[in-house]
């Protein structure tokens, strides 16, 4: 028996991202954030409020990273989500994290986590409904560990986290359990035939 549960945002996964813009002097600050995705093969959209301290760097330097969490940096990624810039300047220097500028665009690139988008800022989509910051993916850098041998990054290797809206939990990915355009292909005949 199925169970109304009410107005909620029931999707699950949820990514764990941590966004990284520099401040007009240069200042890191990183953000954790669960609603963003790709928009486009070279875009992202992230769903964040325009009043974070990350989101008003963005707009001041244009240009920022996205990095995806993993296991081995839940304590980090979870302190950039409770921490804010807005109360607490220096929150990346006291979290004993470390930057790289990036090397395509002006954003620092947080080494701890293994996988980073490089970004531009493109544009704001503002409506009724949704508050958007997008960005054009100029660059994907990624931990030569998290590689696969065709050079692609390994999701068994990434362990990359993903955040569980229903009871705030951060959850690991790892197993891979099929091959997306392939394990449907004996429903797909089955369809065909009819």
């Amino acid at each position: 028996m199925r169970k109304d549960l009410g107005v909620q945002p029931a999707l699950f996964p949820m990514p764990v991202l941590m966004i990284a813009a520099y401040d007009e002097n240069g200042v890191v600050n990183v953000m954790n954030a669960a609603w963003g995705t790709v928009c486009a093969m070279d875009k992202v959209a992230l769903i964040i409020d325009k009043e974070h301290k990350t989101t008003q760097n963005i707009f001041k330097t244009k240009a920022f990273t996205v990095s995806i969490a993993d296991k081995a940096h839940m304590d980090g990624a979870d302190f950039f989500g409770i921490a804010t810039g807005n109360k607490m300047p220096d929150k990346f220097a006291k979290s004993g994290y470390h930057a790289e500028k990036s090397t395509h665009v002006n954003a620092p690139v947080i080494t701890e986590f293994p996988v980073a988008l490089e970004c531009e800022f493109a544009e704001v989509v503002e409506t009724e409904n949704i508050y958007a910051v997008i960005g054009k993916i100029v660059n994907v850098n990624a931990e030569e560990s998290v590689l696969s041998e065709n050079g692609k990054i390994d999701p068994a290797k990434l362990n990359a986290l993903i955040f569980d809206q229903f009871q705030s939990g951060y959850y690991a990915t790892g197993e891979k359990v099929g091959q997306a355009w392939n394990a449907g292909k004996e429903m797909m005949k089955s369809a065909s035939a009819d």
